[in-house]
């Protein structure tokens, strides 16, 4: 499954120059933790509730004490922010809605974020993936996964015969066999699967298969 699949295509953003409340509002509004910061259509930043945090505690640590740790330890932190910009999360990790779930997954662990900007190859702004759409997207039930390959696809996008294909599905990683008409009934099905919410992977190597027009080519 990729991207592109579970992604949240209406996204809120905020521009950089918004200030801080604004943001604020449009989280609340929205009942998200954070927004992608979007300058002329391109992705710059991402602004969280702990960007929020940070900068609160910039102001409440204020004067001499900050300047003091400043310079016994070195810590950089902002100045007190206004806007956006001065409080946002520069050059966010992204993605692309092309890459597959488990990518996505594996950015969110390694970065400790929880969600990601899907963009397109010049940074714009398509959808935001987060946690919890991965989550939904893997908790769907193996028979369940089974049953819509079967009837779904195989039946009524393939128009072929339920007995014909093989379906076994465990912990969402689909495995398909069985006998159809040509190799290219094989690849739209095993493509068609990879895209069902809640398979992980999808195991169809043409070993499997015995096809009706062996002069089909590859």
């Amino acid at each position: 499954m990729k991207v592109r699949d579970v992604m949240t295509a209406d996204v809120v953003s905020i521009e950089p120059d918004a200030p801080l409340k604004e943001a604020a509002r449009r989280m609340v509004e929205a009942a998200v933790s954070g927004l992608p910061v979007v300058d002329d259509g391109v992705v710059v930043g991402m602004i969280t509730e702990a960007d929020f945090v940070e900068a609160e505690a910039d102001r409440a640590w204020g004067g001499e004490r900050r300047r003091l740790l400043r310079a016994l330890f070195g810590e950089a932190r902002r100045r007190a922010a206004t806007t956006v910009a001065e409080a946002m999360s520069r050059n966010p990790i992204t993605v692309d809605p092309e890459a597959d779930l488990a990518e996505a997954a594996r950015l969110m662990s390694e970065r400790g974020v929880k969600r990601l900007p899907v963009v397109d190859p010049d940074g714009r702004l398509l959808g935001l993936v987060s946690r919890a759409d991965i989550v939904a997207a893997f908790a769907r039930p193996d028979d369940v996964i089974a049953d819509e390959i079967v009837h779904d696809l195989v039946e009524r996008v393939l128009l072929l015969e339920p007995d014909m294909v093989e379906v076994t599905v465990d912990d969402g990683v689909v495995t398909l066999s069985g006998r159809v008409p040509n190799r290219s009934d094989a690849r739209i099905l095993a493509a068609l699967v990879e895209r069902l919410e809640g398979v992980v992977a999808v195991d169809a190597d043409e070993l499997g298969w015995d096809f009706d027009d062996t002069k089909t080519p590859a």
